[in-house]
């Protein structure tokens, strides 16, 4: 059963990012697969979403496709630097939002543009592990973490307030921990990795039709902790099943700039009511010493129903396939290709339902580079 250590370290990562089309904000999955790669290994990706979000309005008006393509890439270096000690660093995008409502008639547009929405973050995980033998890896290290954000809401959906927030970016830390064991002679390799929330006060600039000149106000916003549980295990020569399991704390998460807050207005720019569970699961085969292949199923729960405008779908169920090119044993290309089903919802702003969104789905690419040296 025992399998070539790059086949068994890397074909699980074959997909695009896991939580390409997540619930809430999330979007990398925050793998640290590559840092429980044998010996020194690097690695970079990129991974594409191409959504399609369609809905209707309560004045049941048609909400055109309001979903933005967006790509965020990933990188990774594994240094084992003695028989005991391990070292990496790990860049992600592990939250994101990206959106743009057309001028088609519907509570979303006030006939000269519609409600926009890009929010980007960045990953910095530094991180050190201890292997008192070849089975256990204990491991942790800190994060930094940076979020930006430019947001406008425009429409009967909001009270035709007007309103624009740009959020300068911020920086902030937290940190992660974890543990993995590993029986190479069987290709079985377990991981737990939890990540603490990260605070953000960050500057921005608020503006609105009620009031005569933008404001400075600080915002607050906490990345959401969250749990990682990966599992693969030889079952058959050249044949690994796997799974990934994740829980993220959207519970309670909420963002309330200083204007929206204003008696006259009274509403939060994204609030979600429900945690993150998710999980994918599958199989991956290798073929012959240059080819290796996986098929896998997710499903991912949202974050609860009604959900943000901004973002109006509850979760999804996905299929991927994924394909491993290895020219030699030092190095491989991956690609990978995921179809997802998102599930309906009903999109509110301010505590009020403002359009149905329903049959809608997405598609996700991936390509990734691996090198062991």
């Amino acid at each position: 059963m025992k399998l070539n250590k790059t086949y068994s370290a890397v074909l699980i990562s074959l997909l695009p990012s896991a939580s390409v089309f997540a619930a809430g904000l999330d979007r990398s999955g925050q793998s640290i697969s590559a840092f429980l790669q044998p010996g020194n290994y690097a690695e970079a990706g990129i991974s594409v979403l191409d959504p399609t979000v369609k809905g209707t309005d309560n004045n049941n008006h048609s909400v055109s496709d309001m979903g933005d393509d967006y790509y965020f890439p990933s990188a990774a270096i594994k240094v084992q630097a003695t028989d005991k000690i391990s070292l990496g660093l790990l860049y992600d995008q592990p939250f994101g939002a990206d959106a743009t409502y057309q001028v088609d008639g519907s509570d979303f547009a006030n006939g000269i543009e519609g409600t926009s929405v890009e929010v980007r973050t960045n990953n910095l995980t530094a991180l050190i592990g201890y292997q008192p033998n070849e089975n256990w890896n204990f491991y942790a290290g800190p994060v930094w973490q940076t979020v930006e954000a430019d947001i406008s809401l425009r429409g009967a959906a909001y009270r035709n307030l007007g309103y624009t927030i740009k959020v300068d970016q911020e920086q902030a830390y937290g940190w992660l921990a974890g543990f993995a064991y590993q029986i190479p002679e069987i290709a079985l390799k377990a991981s737990v990795t939890y990540r603490s929330e990260i605070k953000h006060d960050a500057n921005s600039t608020e503006s609105a039709a009620i009031i005569p000149a933008p404001i400075k106000s600080t915002v607050e916003a906490i990345t959401p902790q969250s749990v990682n549980v990966d599992l693969q295990t030889g079952i058959a020569q050249n044949t690994l099943a796997f799974a990934n399991l994740r829980w993220v704390h959207w519970d309670q998460f909420t963002v309330s700039p200083t204007l929206l807050k204003h008696p006259m207005i009274n509403q939060d720019l994204i609030s979600y009511s429900d945690d993150q569970y998710s999980i994918t699961t599958g199989l991956s085969h290798k073929f012959n010493s240059k080819w290796a292949g996986t098929a896998a199923v997710g499903y991912d729960s949202g974050a609860g129903n009604p959900v943000t405008t901004l973002g109006p779908v509850e979760g999804n169920w996905n299929i991927g396939l994924g394909a491993q090119y290895s020219p030699a044993e030092s190095y491989f290309i991956q690609a990978g290709v995921k179809y997802f089903w998102l599930g309906d919802a009903t999109a509110q702003t301010g505590g009020k339902p403002k359009a149905e969104f329903y049959d809608n789905h997405a598609m996700g690419y991936g390509l990734k580079i691996g090198y062991r040296f």
